[in-house]
């Protein structure tokens, strides 16, 4: 893997797990509405292998992309796997013949979906597995014990080295601590949205990834115009004034951008490497207050 200096430099999350704050989110190189093969199926895998000589060694997944498809994907294109790239996904949902997202957090479920994830992409064991719950993009409340501690008994049977989880609320996190260690959160958060700032600093002081989902997303025309005019202004493009935000947030936050583009992916580094000013924060933080 190529050694370069990625925007924010990387972030420990165990001794053996560091991973650039740079990622990359694999959702989109599935077909339409993350359902099916892609239309340019050898495009696909060129994003993947320009991810890697980019420096990235952060890639989210999950085989519910697709299904299958996305992970088939990485594995065609990657492996064997650089030996400094680590492979998050998730499990907790599944896709029935329509493309419909459905939960899919029974013991059994979760079970067949980690070994899902471990035959499509080749692996024996994985970096890292999030526990998918909640909603769309908030949590829902109840106990999450049932569910985490079967991932923690995959964890100890070495199927799984890491343990996260995702959409999920503070008092949850709490919950899957008691199990195991938890290493990142994966939350609905970004410049408009920000109901977890709280959440993002207290496990910044516990040494706890906070990874955002949808980091693009969720402005209103109003904020969207403020967020235009701050990168009109620095001469830059919008959306990667929006992940240099995020960088800057808090020294804890893993970007993972989609895209099934390789001028949009380096367009995505490019653009998290903003050094933004201070007067450009102060009016961008005015989006979500």
């Amino acid at each position: 893997m190529k050694s370069t200096a990625l925007p924010g430099g990387t972030f420990k999350l165990a001794d053996d797990l560091v991973l650039t704050r740079m990622g990359y989110g694999a959702m989109q190189l599935a077909g339409p509405h993350v359902f099916g093969p892609p239309a340019d199926h050898d495009g696909a895998l060129a994003v993947l292998r320009e991810v890697v000589r980019l420096g990235i060694n952060h890639i989210d997944t999950s085989d519910f992309y697709g299904p299958h498809i996305t992970n088939q994907l990485i594995k065609e294109a990657l492996h064997p796997y650089p030996e400094q790239l680590r492979i998050v996904t998730k499990v907790g949902a599944r896709r029935d013949a329509k493309g419909n997202w459905l939960k899919a957090l029974a013991p059994d479920e979760l079970r067949r979906a980690v070994h899902d994830n471990l035959h499509n992409l080749g692996l024996d064991a994985l970096d890292v597995v999030n526990l998918r719950v909640g909603g769309l993009d908030a949590p829902e409340p109840g106990s999450i014990a049932e569910q985490f501690s079967v991932l923690a008994e995959m964890q100890e049977e070495g199927l799984i080295k890491h343990l996260g989880v995702s959409t999920v609320s503070a008092e949850q996190i709490a919950e899957a601590q008691s199990i195991a260690a938890v290493v990142c959160v994966q939350n609905f958060y970004n410049i408009a949205n920000r109901q977890d700032d709280s959440l993002v600093d207290s496990l910044a002081e516990q040494g706890i990834a906070y990874v955002p989902y949808f980091p693009l997303g969720g402005f209103s025309p109003l904020q969207s115009d403020t967020l235009s005019r701050v990168a009109a202004r620095l001469k830059a493009n919008p959306m990667g004034v929006a992940l240099a935000w995020l960088l800057q947030r808090s020294p804890n936050i893993l970007l993972i951008p989609g895209t099934s583009s390789i001028e949009h992916l380096r367009e995505n580094v490019a653009g998290a490497g903003l050094q933004l000013p201070d007067d450009a924060i102060k009016e961008l933080n005015e989006i979500g207050g």
